[in-house]
């Protein structure tokens, strides 16, 4: 059952990714994280992301601007590697709380509860409208990259800071879209990294029909949203996302998930 929940999640977020505030990683690890761990769900999702990201440069990775990456992605990827580093070092946390609920025990882990606030407070970023045209300049990229690069290697989330810091550096659509491709490939790469030694904790040989299956439903999903391009503004399936993102978020934070 989870391999056709997380393959139809993978399938529908790749295309929305085209033209909507959402990345295929923002939905994708608390779907992951319904089924494994949030490290190991985290990590699985890197690897979707990337290879997906991967197929995503073969469409459209001529038009990336390389002034932008340089500024941008420099700083993203260094600061992909410490928030990926921080990941594991929360995993070995112990609980903060346990409790038993219908007989069964659950427990509240630092990083399921930093996780958890992420999803929150990025799902009401995507949804105020207030928030929702505030964007930085030019000469804000070097932040921008650390910032999206961090919370990328920490949560696997970085599309919303990146979209907000690029969105005004002077590129095309085309270059806006494809610029921020091989910077989430380049912050993935980063990360995956790092996430390695976690692999082997994950059996990652036993779940390998679930990422190929995963990763051919996004890149199946990436090819229409290629087709479909366009600027496209999805406001009711962004609210759905959002609350359904916050309510995921907080199952996790209460250890429920």
């Amino acid at each position: 059952m989870e391999i056709v929940i997380i393959c139809i999640a993978a399938f529908l977020t790749s295309i929305l990714t085209f033209f909507s505030g959402f990345g295929l990683g923002t939905i994708l690890a608390p779907v992951f994280a319904i089924f494994f761990p949030i490290d190991i769900a985290i990590a699985l999702t890197g690897v979707v992301h990337f290879s997906n990201n991967l197929f995503k440069i073969a469409l459209i990775g001529k038009n990336a601007n390389k002034g932008v990456l340089l500024r941008f992605g420099l700083p993203a990827i260094f600061a992909s590697f410490a928030g990926a580093w921080l990941l594991l070092r929360m995993t070995v946390l112990p609980a903060l709380f346990q409790y038993q609920l219908f007989e069964k025990n659950f427990e509240i882990t630092p990083v399921k509860l930093i996780i958890a606030i992420i999803l929150i407070v990025f799902s009401i970023l995507e949804i105020t409208p207030a928030l929702e045209k505030v964007q930085f300049g030019r000469n804000k990229l070097v932040l921008g990259g650390i910032l999206s690069g961090f919370f990328g290697g920490l949560s696997g989330i970085q599309g919303a800071i990146r979209s907000a810091f690029l969105i005004k550096s002077g590129l095309t659509k085309e270059g806006y879209i494809a610029t921020g491709v091989v910077i989430a490939c380049l912050v993935d790469f980063t990360r995956l990294s790092v996430y390695a030694q976690r692999f082997t904790t994950a059996n990652l040989h036993e779940n390998v029909t679930l990422l190929i299956s995963a990763t051919l439903s996004a890149i199946i999903g990436a090819f229409i949203g290629k087709k479909l391009l366009k600027k496209v503004t999805l406001r009711s399936i962004q609210l759905i996302v959002a609350v359904m993102l916050i309510l995921i978020a907080i199952a996790l934070g209460s250890g429920l998930i």
